[in-house]
């Protein structure tokens, strides 16, 4: 993933260095909080220590040591890719500039009372130990059960309500059944008190009322739920609007709190779930379980399932700079590549929440924020319970200090409390979200809060290039601080790319070991390849499927672009470029100069639109097919010595094929430059040794003169080359089904007689062509037509052709060979005539295997047809 991402960027860059644009584009690396953490975590877990065994000073040691022992491997990485950065640029989430930047925001940003502090409902890993945003959980498809359950009326316990839920073990802190105002089912019960089936009498909270509210479906379950504020989102905005209490029956560690009751306290969910369907089926509250598909949410960075918790966090006010982000989308100041992406862009920033911004971790930026133990606000009680937690192991602990302290929010530490004067502070424990940092990127890079030059003249950048996974993480976040403090977006244009996946359609991970290391494909089929497969596979707004051979085919044409160019180079051995116009050159020349303007043209179009797929696919058919398999193997009509006495003007056509090839060659490496930097770097500074011109320092610096921007062959030159084109093509497949060995030579008879002027003109004049591609001995071309006998037919354009075989196959043998072929193509055509005469299949199965189905019919029908054809003409 980081591989493509860098090398679509990587082309963009060079595409626009290469047509003179001013371009920066600065490397950089984020610290990636809680990931990063986990792996020093796990390594301190090996040495039997915790985090909290060394202090939070000495573990942030350990954090940036390992920082500096891997902490580049990206930016290493981007450097074997070719990524042309300006590496003096290269920056760090958490370097100095960057780190005073992320301060001063926080400081702007709680100024203008966006954000805050609540005690609200979170999304906690156990795992990890912290908070997460929303967007930071991942929602995953699993099995699960769906268990009713009767809750009792207190006025009469043989009766009850019976409500259905994914989660019995949460009913331990109920507060409330709900039922939706309009379920008439229950209209005459709302009010009416209820039992918590696994409360005895003397417990609190024994009595929860029934309550109605519009956000229950009544089409779920029973139409009745469970109410339980504390841990679950929907039941906490239903308890507000009810005024319920809150009851959190599930800690911070994973485990059952003593609120759960003295039978469930210190038992882990899993457990206490258990023994809570134990004990309502043994009390007769458990009325079934059914089978249920549920959507499980869990932690993005380790996969844990995420505990709705309530807790004390900090919080940015979203909504008006979500909105104001929106806007720049509508009114087209932000554009998104592909466009399908932006409608779900669009709807997440308009149902926006406000962000979860703490974290409770110790690699990150710390908040800036403070609190005086010395204001009275603490008692000589609160205090010790501070002095003997200083890590906030419990989060309690933080809880006492954000309650009782009055905040000092300030961009350096306080000498002393502003209000009494007292020094004695303690400095918030929680460090900021990692993507609070990375959204402020575009403007800490250019030197924000400083009024830089960067700044000014940069922002706002071009494009940002990034996969969709983090469209809402980063992308709407970096356009919300750019909008919020510069008053501007932050770039133009936003190209999403697919993630790469493995053949079967899975995520990459290491836990699946289906992980391809960039490196190893760099070693093993090179970097060029790498890049070139990963291009053509990034089609805009799809997933790729690659696997090892993916890079084959990228691998075979890179040793193409080298064994052309260096027949190239053999045959420009002492050339000099001079002067010679186009329109006096060879019809080859013309075609082939025009081809190339086209590609070009059309690559540089495909890029302008972020389909780089396309520009790559578009190159590779030009270089293989157009300049390789045509042009190279015309031009050496011109370029090689034959025996026996030269033309008078050979010297001439030769000059002109070199001086073409040279031109072609050159722009060739120049418009393939961008995907495949390391290879045509080095044949293009060959070719300017090779012809005697003084070579740039780079190919991206190099002046663009030889790209042609226009076609200079006129429409007729290229109808000319296609019916050349089409005339070999015609020949060749008749030396292949006829099986006619690749030495031998053929003999053709072509019949004008009913061609036109210019058919017959063209093959009069361009015969070398067709004999030399075609390896035909004899080209007859006549005006009465005479099929000889025992010969294959071929037809181009507006004439047919005749080839004898007498001489060059075994009939016998190869009209047995036809026969087998035909043979197996009807086998083929009955297993296809059973599928397409069942109606089953015909109804059933997807629009496109029908269709593709019925192309294949239809092509081994036509290919029957022409083996029978060849049968007869042996025969003739």
């Amino acid at each position: 993933g980081h591989a493509l991402n860098n090398t679509l960027q990587d082309i963009l860059i060079r595409w626009h260095k290469m047509r003179g644009f001013a371009t920066l584009w600065a490397p950089g690396t984020d610290h990636g909080g809680i990931a990063t953490q986990n792996v020093v975590e796990r390594l301190l877990k090996k040495e039997g220590k915790t985090r909290q065994d060394l202090g939070r000073k000495k573990f942030l040691e350990r954090m940036w040591e390992w920082r500096q022992q891997s902490g580049d491997t990206i930016l290493h990485q981007l450097r074997k890719l070719g990524c042309a950065c300006d590496w003096t640029r290269t920056r760090f989430t958490m370097d100095e500039a960057s780190s005073r930047a992320v301060t001063t925001a926080f400081v702007k940003l709680y100024q203008k009372d966006l954000i805050y502090r609540g005690y609200r409902l979170v999304n906690w890993c156990v795992r990890c130990g912290t908070s997460l945003s929303d967007i930071e959980v991942e929602h995953e498809e699993t099995g699960g059960k769906l268990w009713h359950i009767r809750y009792p009326f207190k006025d009469d316990p043989s009766q009850g309500i019976v409500v259905a839920t994914t989660r019995p073990e949460t009913m331990l802190g109920d507060t409330a059944v709900a039922v939706n105002p309009e379920d008439a089912r229950y209209a005459s019960l709302v009010g009416k008190r209820l039992l918590l089936p696994l409360r005895r009498p003397e417990d609190s909270n024994v009595e929860i009322p029934l309550i109605a509210d519009a956000a229950v479906d009544p089409s779920f379950g029973t139409g009745a739920v469970k109410v339980t504020p504390s841990h679950d989102a929907a039941d906490f905005e239903i308890a507000q609007r009810h005024d319920l209490p809150h009851l959190m029956v599930i800690g911070y560690e994973g485990r059952m709190t003593e609120k759960a009751g003295p039978a469930y306290a210190g038992q882990t969910v899993k457990d206490c779930r258990h023994n809570v369907l134990t004990d309502l089926t043994s009390g007769g509250f458990l009325v079934k379980e059914e089978d249920y598909k549920l959507s499980a949410a869990t932690c993005y960075r380790c996969g844990s399932v995420i505990e709705p918790l309530e807790s004390s966090q900090w919080f940015l006010k979203t909504q008006d700079m979500a909105e104001r982000a929106a806007r720049a989308t509508e009114e087209d100041r932000v554009q998104i590549f592909p466009e399908s992406w932006e409608k779900p862009y669009l709807n997440w920033l308009h149902n926006n929440r406000d962000w979860c911004l703490s974290r409770q971790i110790w690699w990150g930026h710390q908040l800036p924020v403070w609190y005086c133990l010395g204001c009275g606000r603490f008692d000589h009680e609160q205090r010790n319970v501070l002095a003997v937690d200083p890590y906030f192991k419990s989060e309690s602990t933080k809880l006492l200090l954000r309650e009782r302290g009055e905040p000092i929010v300030q961009e350096n530490a306080p000498n002393a409390c502003p209000r009494c004067g007292s020094h004695n502070l303690m400095r918030d424990p929680d460090v900021l979200d990692t993507w609070f940092s990375s959204g402020l990127w575009p403007l800490t890079t250019l030197g924000w809060p400083e009024k830089t030059p960067d700044l000014d003249y940069f922002y706002p950048t071009s494009t940002l290039v990034t996969g969709h996974e983090i469209l809402y993480l980063w992308v709407a976040r970096m356009v919300m601080m750019g909008l919020e403090f510069q008053g501007n977006v932050p770039y133009r244009h936003v190209f999403i790319h697919g993630i790469v996946r493995d053949k079967q359609g899975r995520k990459m991970s290491k836990s699946l070991n289906n992980v391809i290391d960039p490196l190893d494909i760099m070693k093993k089929y090179g970097t060029d390849a790498l890049r070139f497969a990963l291009t053509a596979s990034a089609v805009p707004g799809r997933d790729m499927q690659l696997a090892d051979d993916s890079f084959v085919g990228a691998r075979n044409f890179a040793n193409k672009i080298w064994n052309a160019s260096r027949f190239a180079l053999m045959n420009l051995e002492g050339f000099r470029p001079a002067e010679a116009p186009l329109a006096d050159r060879d019809l080859a020349d013309r075609w082939i100069r025009r081809r190339l303007a086209e590609t070009v043209r059309e690559a540089g179009e495909h890029i302008r639109r972020y389909d780089m797929a396309q520009a790559a696919r578009a190159l590779y058919a030009f270089f293989w097919g157009d300049f390789c398999d045509w042009y190279i193997e015309l031009s050496k009509i011109r370029l090689m010595k034959s025996e026996g006495d030269l033309p008078a003007d050979f010297e001439h056509k030769r000059t002109q094929a070199r001086q073409t090839l040279m031109e072609v060659l050159d722009g060739a490496l120049r418009a393939l430059h961008p995907i495949m930097p390391f290879i045509t770097e080095h044949l293009w500074q060959s070719l300017c040794e090779t012809t005697g011109r003084k070579p740039a320092p780079s190919l991206m610096a190099a002046p663009g003169e030889s790209l042609p921007d226009e076609p200079t062959a006129a429409d007729e030159d290229m109808r000319a080359m296609a019916l050349l084109m089409e005339t070999v093509t015609a020949l060749r497949t008749v030396r292949s089904e006829m099986n006619v060995p690749p030495g031998k030579k053929i003999a053709v008879n072509a019949h004008l007689g009913s061609s036109s002027t210019f058919t017959k003109k063209l093959l009069t004049s361009y015969a070398p062509y067709v004999k030399h591609l075609a390896k035909v001995s004899e080209l007859h071309l006549l005006e009465k037509k005479e099929k000889p006998p025992q010969s294959a037919a071929a037809v181009a354009g507006d004439f047919e052709m005749f080839v004898p075989l007498e001489g060059l196959i075994d009939f016998g043998k190869e009209k047995l060979r036809l026969q087998k072929e035909i043979d197996l193509l009807d086998t083929d055509l009955k297993r296809l005539d059973s599928r397409l005469g069942n109606p089953d299949f015909l109804n059933r199965a997807p629009k496109e295997e029908v269709e593709k189905a019925r192309a294949r019919h239809a092509e081994v029908l036509s290919k029957r047809k022409r083996l029978e054809d060849h049968i007869a003409a042996l025969s003739n």
